[in-house]
């Protein structure tokens, strides 16, 4: 038990001074939420790498770096055509420092039935019931695991404050994305925001979403968590692209949960962040379900980059395709860890896992622990893990046709991503994903001597 009164973070503090903090962040009816939610947090405390789930990331920046509450920054939008994705044609929700900022969303005409603003205005419109979902799905209570820990949403939900509300009735059909747009700038201290989205499609309903997470500047702590609900035969393309600044923490649960027939692609993208985490957990809780869990992430310098996967195969005849790739320079740290659970009554599942990664320097590091925990007879379930540098033959053919050694490393790092980043159908997103990423690679040196492929 960790003595949370006399940590120097501002982020575990006494329960009078949190109480007056939150009364001042959000709908009232939420209040008996956050207190549960922060006392079971106060009990967990920040994990160290003494605990399973977070043996290869160290976060003591969480203890010793004073974050504060996030505090409102002005951001004009035509920054935003310096953002990556910032003038994404789309129906978008802005936020800045973790505030909703109106004048940088757009309000579009949406069909009937279908709603899309912030969770005041989801309560406002009607009434408490409406977030009934919250919290419900981003849980892993009662199933299998000695090591599941959910510390960081009860830290999330105990700062509950502003956040997105997606709702789709049976049958709607958006044709535009949904843009959620994360903006942090840290130029008065170090804070940290605590994002909410909850999105709910209805029975045969089909949406693109998309989350960016994007640094301006300064030191901050960002700590989200997406619950996303998917009814019979829905359709749900979500990508999750995070480019904080370079001395950002970002710690980020997606939590799933599929009903039969539903289908569910998720694109998770890592390019920035000093220190970054992230779980993405779903349920399958109907038979004749797909899941696709698509990931890329680079990191260079001092970059320490953990991905988390949990897919929770509970019903028959159910499909999961997971395919991670990590790119790896200077000092950089890279984790994937993916589970699998096949449940007792969940026959005829067929569950992939691929996980790869391209070291580009002596120095960079990776570490892999794919997991399958099987309890059904009637199964098709593999995994792969690789690690490995560029291939000396395909670097020598592209310099002997005159392409720059820089460019040349480049332009393999990208076709290794490629896998991942053709899964994004938003051909602008790919684009805007693409054009960074290389720009990123083409700008740095990759490999310090000849590599052995």
């Amino acid at each position: 038990m960790i003595d949370l009164a006399t940590r120097p973070s501002r982020l575990l503090t006494n329960f009078d001074e949190v109480r007056s903090i939150l009364s001042a962040l959000g709908p009232e009816s939420l209040d008996e939420v956050r207190f549960k939610a922060f006392a079971r947090f106060k009990d967990a405390g920040i994990p160290t790498q003494k605990d399973e789930e977070f043996k290869y990331i160290s976060l003591r920046i969480l203890e010793e770096g004073h974050f504060g509450p996030a505090y409102g920054a002005t951001v004009e939008r035509s920054q935003l055509a310096k953002v990556p994705l910032g003038e994404l044609d789309a129906i978008t929700l802005a936020f800045v420092n973790g505030q909703y900022a109106p004048e940088l969303s757009t309000a579009d005409l949406l069909p009937p039935g279908a709603f899309i603003g912030t969770l005041a205005d989801a309560i406002e419109q009607s009434g408490p019931e409406a977030l009934a979902s919250l919290g419900k799905v981003a849980t892993l209570e009662g199933k299998l695991g000695k090591q599941n820990d959910e510390r960081f949403v009860d830290l999330n939900t105990a700062y509950l404050g502003e956040g997105v509300y997606v709702r789709l009735e049976d049958s709607v059909i958006l044709d535009r994305p949904i843009h959620v747009l994360w903006l942090s700038t840290a130029d008065h201290g170090p804070f940290a925001a605590h994002p909410r989205t909850l999105a709910i499609l209805g029975r045969g309903s089909r949406a693109n979403l998309i989350e960016s997470y994007i640094g301006l500047a300064g030191t901050y702590f960002t700590n989200a968590v997406s619950e996303i609900v998917l009814g019979d035969g829905a359709i749900l393309e979500h990508t999750k692209f995070q480019y904080e600044g370079s001395e950002a923490v970002h710690i980020a649960t997606v939590a799933v949960t599929q009903e039969g027939n539903s289908t569910y692609t998720s694109n998770n993208l890592n390019f920035g962040g000093k220190t970054v985490r992230n779980d993405i957990n779903v349920w399958l809780n109907g038979e004749h379900t797909e899941t696709w869990l698509n990931g890329a992430a680079v990191g260079l310098g001092d970059q320490v980059i953990d991905n988390h996967t949990r897919i929770d195969h509970a019903k028959p005849n159910c499909h999961s395709f997971e395919t991670y790739k990590t790119i790896l320079g200077d000092r950089a740290h890279g984790v994937f860890n993916g589970k699998i659970f096949v449940y007792l009554d969940a026959q005829k599942t067929d569950a992939k896992q691929t996980n790869q990664a391209i070291l580009l320097s002596r120095t960079a590091e990776f570490d892999t622990k794919p997991q399958l925990e099987i309890f059904a007879d009637d199964v098709k379930c593999t995994h792969g893990a690789t690690v490995g540098q560029l291939r000396d033959d395909a670097l020598f053919y592209l310099r002997a046709r005159g392409v720059p050694k820089q460019e040349a490393e480049a332009l393999l790092v990208y076709a290794f991503a490629a896998e991942v980043l053709e899964k994004i159908s938003v051909a602008a997103a790919r684009e805007s994903v693409e054009k960074l990423l290389f720009e990123k690679l083409r700008s740095k040196e990759l490999s310090e001597e000849p590599t052995r492929g």
